[in-house]
């Protein structure tokens, strides 16, 4: 029995590691995808996980399927596939220090799964499902994720979502409004930044994680606000959580993945519905993501800057 699957992109970040004089960026590549980021938290504090995806069958993503592997991350539902590249993503910092994204991917492989390669018995074989945008922004990727969303959720598996919102893969921003919102209708668990909660109605985190529950009525909310924390809320408590203080950041990519799996482990753990998780535990829930995703900034890369489990558990 795996304690979650997961439906998304597997992808290699090159990451911004200095410029030269003319602005040209010397990167190094990490293997990341936020889905596989989520997992490789939980697998990492010993959970049991499985990545339904598609990958080229070429380099990167042949060094992917290793990667997932040695995270402890079940690639029976990863498909290769000879006709695409792997998709790539570079992330370089603007003249303010913030991330800009683009993309090799048109098509990348992770847009070309089809309904009928998803292997549904890795579904009916899990406590919880997980997904985000990245899959729902092109067909056939789009109709694959819908199909398997509906699938768990119908089989009364768990649902998690993360909206990670990415303007430029979406040829429609106002598309990308509508796959969020039904991302937040069918889910149960909901971790959305604090940047996609103004994206989509405008608000500050504390506001908008009020509407989010009292409109789409999620089980368990999270609104991550980078160094500002996170508001969480679930029926018997709302509150805030700090983040993780005096680091120093190195990378924050796959930082909000790694709290999104670091939450869902913790949530398991307890062995609770989300809805009745008391004011307590939600509490250590928030604190035990945000500092496993401060830790994970300290690093470089998504999947390989999870912490140990020991090494979060000593600064709680």
């Amino acid at each position: 029995m795996y304690d979650v699957v997961s439906l998304g992109e597997a992808l290699i970040d090159f990451t911004m590691v200095s410029a030269d004089a003319e602005g040209y960026p010397t990167m190094a590549a990490h293997p990341g995808g936020a889905p596989a980021n989520f997992l490789a938290a939980l697998a990492k504090f010993g959970a049991k996980t499985a990545l339904i995806a598609k990958v080229g069958d070429d380099s990167f993503g042949r060094l992917l399927l290793g990667t997932l592997k040695e995270a402890g991350i079940d690639t029976r539902g990863l498909l290769m596939d000879g006709e695409v590249f792997t998709t790539l993503a570079f992330v370089t910092l603007d003249s303010k220090g913030e991330r800009e994204f683009a993309f090799a991917r048109k098509p990348g492989a992770d847009t070309c799964i089809r309904e009928e390669e998803i292997d549904l018995t890795l579904i009916d074989e899990s406590r919880a499902f997980q997904f985000g945008t990245l899959s729902l922004t092109h067909e056939p990727a789009r109709s694959a994720t819908v199909k398997a969303v509906e699938y768990a959720k119908a089989s009364g598996k768990l649902i998690s979502f993360d909206p990670n919102l990415r303007e430029p893969l979406w040829p429609d921003l106002e598309q990308a409004k509508k796959q969020m919102l039904w991302g937040l209708e069918m889910a149960d668990v909901v971790k959305i930044s604090d940047d996609e909660v103004k994206f989509l109605f405008g608000l500050e985190p504390e506001a908008g994680c009020k509407y989010i529950f009292e409109n789409f009525a999620p089980k368990l909310l999270f609104v991550t606000c980078g160094g500002d924390g996170c508001w969480y809320r679930n029926s018997k408590a709302m509150g805030h959580a700090e983040s993780l203080k005096g680091i120093h950041i190195v990378d924050k990519t796959g930082a909000g993945d790694i709290f999104g799996g670091s939450a869902m482990y913790k949530l398991l753990q307890s062995g609770k519905a989300p809805e009745q998780l008391e004011e307590k535990e939600l509490e250590e829930l928030a604190r035990f993501a945000s500092t496993a995703a401060g830790l994970s900034a300290t690093r470089p890369g998504g999947i390989s800057s999870v912490p140990e489990l020991r090494d979060v558990l000593a600064l709680l």
